[in-house]
């Protein structure tokens, strides 16, 4: 292992039970005043700073690790509150690493301190543009109000007046959107301690119909995790088919709420 280098999947404070048989094989803790960190060693051929680049590019070795990631940090938290690092974190030597943690010491215990006692929900919101367009006129004044006009107008007269709802239409739909996303948001984060919006997703990325209308990350204390998965099922049920499709996933590790700042 004096060749190896030290990737690093997550740091707690109390030491974690490495059971062999349950993909801790690899992985082992390392202590640091009073930090566990849990490592593997890995070889430079796979995850020198060159090498990890290339492997990204091999979708199915990048997907493959990158679940281990997840899976071995998981597994700690149901033990005890951790600290995730991002996948791919490299250390050369024990000793850097052990810089690390006395540097960012203060930081750790303040992250620590933030996320104790607490779990990270996904909600993303998606809109079949289509089911909602089916129902605009129940759900929009003003193309309820244009319909009507269009119905009581001459056959030209219509035809023009539908090109204009068809552009009302799309607006509307935004509008709507917007609208819902807002708040089915105010909900979950009545239930949460703190909130990160995330960057909405292109279909090509999420690989659904759907568009997707909200994408964020809720800090929920573990005491109100029923409350918020609760609200999940009850929003699902009473929004039916109106096109809107709440999906919850969680709890994941931490990453949205952890700042790790070097003391000054």
């Amino acid at each position: 292992m004096i060749n190896d280098l030290i990737y690093v999947y997550c740091i707690s404070r109390t030491p974690p039970r490495l059971i062999t048989g349950m993909g801790y094989s690899t992985v082992e803790s390392l202590m640091f005043d009073d930090f566990h960190v849990i490592v593997k060693y890995v070889s430079k051929s796979e995850f020198s700073e060159e090498n990890f680049k290339k492997n990204l590019s091999d979708i199915q070795w990048a997907e493959l690790n990158a679940r281990n990631h997840i899976r071995v940090i998981s597994m700690i938290m149901e033990q005890s509150t951790v600290i995730p690092f991002k996948f791919g974190t490299i250390y050369h030597t024990k000793a850097s690493l052990e810089t690390f943690i006395i540097d960012y010491a203060d930081s750790l215990i303040e992250s620590f301190n933030h996320i104790e006692g607490k779990e990270e929900w996904s909600i993303k919101i998606y809109c079949d543009r289509k089911t909602l367009c089916e129902q605009i006129d129940e759900l929009s004044e003003e193309a309820a109000a244009l319909e009507k006009q269009i119905m009581e107008s001459s056959p030209g007269k219509a035809f023009l007046l539908g090109r204009k709802k068809t552009d009302l239409i799309e607006n509307e739909m935004d509008r709507i959107c917007k609208n819902y996303g807002q708040k089915y948001y105010d909900e979950f984060k009545k239930l949460s301690e703190s909130t990160s919006l995330n960057n909405l997703l292109p279909k090509a990325f999420t690989g659904r119909e759907e568009t997707m209308i909200l994408n964020t990350t809720f800090l929920v204390s573990k005491n109100k995790v029923a409350d918020f998965i609760s609200t999940v099922e009850t929003l699902k049920k009473k929004e039916g088919d109106s096109g809107f499709i709440i999906e919850a996933t969680g709890p994941w590790p931490p990453f949205s709420f952890i700042s790790i700042k070097e003391k000054q």
